[in-house]
C-alpha cells in the first residue's frame, strides 16, 4: 500500500480512518433506554418479589413521599430564580446596598429574604455583584443568605414541619446570623489576592428568552438530580439502617449534629427540598434538623465546585470550611435558644 505524501506529520496514512458516514459505537440514550427496558422485562420476576418485601416497599413509600412533597417547591424555585437571574440587572442590587462595607452586609443579608433562589442562582447572581463593584463582602453574605431564607425556603420548611413553626423562625434566624457574619468575617480577614472575580456571567450573549430557559433547565437538571439523590438517601435511612443504630446516634448530641451536619454537605440537596428530608429523619433532635436546613444551602459538594469555579479554588479552600464551622455554630446556638 502507497503512502500519500501529504499525509500530516506524525500519523500513519497506511491506517484508514473510518468512513464518514459510519455510524459512531457510542451509546445513544434512545438505545439506552431500550436496552434497561429490555432487561427490566427479563428480570421482571424477580424485580417483582425484591418491591414485594417490606422492606422495599417501606423504601418507596419514603422515596415517593419525600419527592412528591417537594417537587411543586422545586419547580417554583427554579422558576423564580431563573427570572431574577435574568430578568433583574446586577446593576440593581449595587445601588441598592450602602456604600460602607459593615452596613453593605446585613442589608445584602436581609435582600436575600425576599428575592426567591436556590443556592444554583445565588452563585452566579454573587458573581455578578462582584463584577459590577459590589464590595464581596456584601456579595457573600447575599449568596450565603438567599437560598436559604427566601419565601419559597421557608414556605417549604412550613410545610414539611407543621405546627412547629419555631423550625421556620429557627432557619431564619440562623442562616441570617451565619451570612452576616461570615460577610464581617471576610470583610475583617479576607484579602484580594484570595478573590478572583468572574470575568463574565454565565448567560451572557444570550437573548433574554434564551438566558432564562437555559437557567431553567440547568436548575431543573442540578437540583432535581440532587432531589432524587437526597429522597433515594433518606428512604435508606428509614428502611435500611437498622432503627437501633440511627436511635444511637440521634441520642448522642454532638454526633447527631456533626453526622447530619455531613450529610448537608455529600447529599447537595437544592434548598427548596431540603426540608422535607429533614423532617424525614424523625429519629434526630430538632437541633439536628436545623443544622442540616443551615448548613446544605450554604456548603454542598455542587457549592464548592461551583464556587471555586467562580472565585477561583484559593476561595474556595478558605471559604467553604470557616462557613461549614459557622454554620454549626450558628444552628446550634439558635437551636438552644428556639428549640
Amino acid at each position: 500500500m502507497a503512502i500519500t505524501e501529504d499525509a500530516p506529520p506524525g500519523t500513519d496514512a497506511r491506517r484508514p480512518g473510518p468512513p464518514p458516514d459510519a455510524p459512531g459505537r457510542r451509546l445513544s440514550s434512545p438505545l439506552v433506554l431500550v436496552l434497561t427496558l429490555l432487561l427490566a422485562v427479563l428480570a421482571q420476576s424477580p424485580i417483582r418479589g425484591a418491591l414485594g418485601t417490606p422492606a422495599m416497599q417501606s423504601w418507596m413509600t419514603v422515596f415517593v413521599a419525600v419527592t412528591v412533597q417537594a417537587l411543586p417547591f422545586l419547580v417554583l424555585g427554579v422558576l423564580l430564580s431563573a427570572a431574577i437571574a435574568v430578568f433583574v440587572p446586577a446593576s440593581f442590587f449595587a445601588r441598592a446596598l450602602p456604600s460602607r462595607p459593615a452596613l453593605a452586609v446585613p442589608v445584602a443579608g436581609i435582600a436575600g429574604a425576599v428575592l426567591p433562589g436556590c443556592e444554583c442562582a445565588s452563585v452566579p447572581v454573587a458573581g455578578a455583584l462582584v463584577r459590577r463593584g459590589v464590595t464581596p463582602a456584601a456579595a457573600l453574605a447575599f449568596l450565603l443568605s438567599a437560598p436559604a431564607i427566601n419565601p419559597v425556603v421557608l414556605t417549604a420548611t412550613a410545610v414539611a414541619f407543621p405546627g412547629h413553626p419555631e423550625m421556620v423562625l429557627g432557619r431564619f434566624a440562623a442562616s441570617l446570623l451565619v451570612a452576616c457574619a461570615m460577610g464581617w468575617l471576610w470583610q475583617r480577614l479576607g484579602r484580594t489576592d484570595w478573590l478572583r472575580p468572574p470575568a463574565h456571567g454565565a448567560h451572557e450573549g444570550a437573548t433574554t428568552g434564551e438566558a432564562f430557559w437555559g437557567a431553567v433547565r440547568h436548575d431543573v437538571m442540578h437540583a432535581g438530580g440532587f432531589l432524587v439523590l437526597g429522597a433515594m438517601a433518606a428512604a435508606t435511612l428509614k428502611a435500611a439502617v437498622p432503627a437501633d443504630w440511627l436511635g444511637t446516634a440521634a441520642g448522642l448530641p454532638l454526633v447527631s449534629v456533626l453526622a447530619l451536619a455531613v450529610l448537608a454537605v455529600l447529599l447537595s440537596i437544592c434548598s427548596e427540598a431540603d426540608a422535607f428530608v429533614a423532617a424525614s429523619l424523625t429519629q434526630f433532635s430538632p437541633t439536628a434538623k436545623l443544622v442540616f436546613l443551615v448548613v446544605g444551602p450554604m456548603i454542598d459538594l455542587k457549592l464548592f465546585a461551583m464556587q471555586a469555579g467562580t472565585f477561583g479554588r484559593s476561595f474556595a479552600l478558605r471559604f467553604a470550611p470557616a462557613t461549614f464551622a459557622l454554620a454549626i455554630a450558628g444552628a446550634v446556638l439558635t437551636g438552644a435558644v428556639l428549640l
